[in-house]
């Protein structure tokens, strides 16, 4: 390698930022914080470097928030305040409970059917080993609360050390209303106890719903279409709704942040104004990655990224340098190796989908990737640096 070659590539920083309230004008923020860290920190913004947002931060500047008053009006307006099955929500704390107060708040009774052994990003109601011990089939298998009790008794959260079951029962009796638990894996079981239903899923929305009608339900929503307006002058998402939002306090949540595009494109714009440097902007949530502990997947947001400019649009087009040293040029070695696989890296078409020189790259959405960098880079605690700059992510062994 050359003295003068770069010897770092990909870099991800934290930027400590204000603490930001309703109102405030972000973009300035954002720019200025990036900015004044290049200059305390001494590196330089180059083409291409990425600036993440982490999407709380948005939110809060759009006071994009709603109360458990707003959900229970907007459940009430939508079911009519009679029975409504609540089927496979997460088990959140966080991301769940406050919205199920909301719900319950709207209503006379809650079936709430919860997917076993665990929800649908991972959290473990109880193990697999436990249900195959107990001879229960997960698959087909419908439990009433004193049939999984019997099986399984007191089960509580590996990390967070709460009963869920107990947690979600008790909270929804607190706000009134009356509970009946069940657990099971099909979106139709619930028709034996209600045709009224709420889809509480992120991911498999779409298909819950479409069965749910397919069989017969007289009234289905998901999640995604509550609060797609305001409700009393609340916040709100005409996109996602409830989903990606997260508990601000006892009574209120803060939704997933809104037209976010013109956002992104205003930072960009102004580091280009600033520094002659065109930047990649965007807007992250939840990384998409897998906790190999607890079997956690982290994305309980239903996007990674809700807004990002245009240069972060596809995926990767890699080749595996492993591969072409290992196999390819397994001849080589030295700065003939060096000079061959430079020479194929720069010679590399424009898609390699398909192509073996490619095997073993990641073949997700550059926005996924990213977010998920950021993600655990600002971390979800007290780092203070909401901003995340990423520089040398579209370097590759030539630059």
């Amino acid at each position: 390698m050359e003295q003068n070659e770069r010897r770092v590539g990909t870099v991800s920083r934290g930027i400590r930022c204000p603490i930001i309230r309703r109102g405030d004008d972000l973009a300035d923020i954002v720019t200025d914080s990036v900015l004044r860290a290049a200059g305390s920190e001494g590196f330089a913004l180059r083409d291409r470097d990425v600036i993440a947002i982490t999407e709380s931060i948005v939110a809060r500047a759009q006071g994009n928030y709603a109360s458990v008053d707003d959900i229970a009006a907007d459940v009430r307006a939508k079911f009519g305040g009679g029975t409504v099955g609540v089927i496979f929500p997460i088990l959140s704390r966080n991301r769940f409970a406050i919205l199920l107060r909301g719900i319950a708040k709207g209503c006379r009774k809650v079936v709430l059917m919860l997917s076993y052994p665990s929800d649908e990003v991972g959290n473990a109601l109880v193990s697999l080993d436990a249900v195959d011990a107990a001879g229960i089939n997960p698959y087909s298998d419908v439990l009433t609360l004193e049939q999984f009790r019997a099986a399984f008794g007191e089960v509580k959260h590996e990390f967070t050390g709460i009963d869920y079951v107990a947690y979600y029962t008790e909270l929804v009796k607190s706000c009134g209303a009356e509970v009946e638990v069940v657990f099971a894996n099909h979106a139709r079981d619930i028709l034996s106890y209600t045709d009224c239903v709420l889809a509480c899923d992120i991911h498999s929305r779409a298909r819950t719903k479409r069965l749910l009608k397919a069989a017969g339900a007289k009234i289905v929503y998901g999640l995604d279409e509550l609060l797609t307006a305001p409700v009393n002058g609340s916040g709100y998402n005409e996109k996602y709704g409830l989903l990606g939002s997260n508990k601000s306090n006892e009574d209120q949540v803060k939704l997933f942040p809104r037209d976010c595009r013109a956002l992104v494109l205003d930072i960009q714009q102004r580091v280009l104004d600033a520094t002659g440097k065109h930047v990649e902007v965007m807007v992250y949530g939840d990384g998409a990655f897998k906790d190999p502990q607890g079997k956690i997947w982290e994305l309980a947001d239903p996007v990674c990224s809700p807004a990002y400019t245009d240069g972060l649009i596809g995926t990767p087009n890699e080749l595996k340098l492993k591969y072409l040293a290992d196999d390819k040029y397994k001849e080589l070695s030295g700065d003939a190796l060096r000079e061959a696989i430079s020479a194929d890296i720069r010679a590399k078409q424009k898609d390699l989908v398909g192509q073996m020189g490619s095997e073993g790259t990641t073949p997700r959405q550059l926005t996924d990737l990213i977010a998920s960098l950021c993600d655990l880079t600002s971390g979800s605690g007290d780092k203070g640096t909401p901003v995340v700059l990423v520089q040398g992510y579209f370097d590759n062994y030539t630059n």
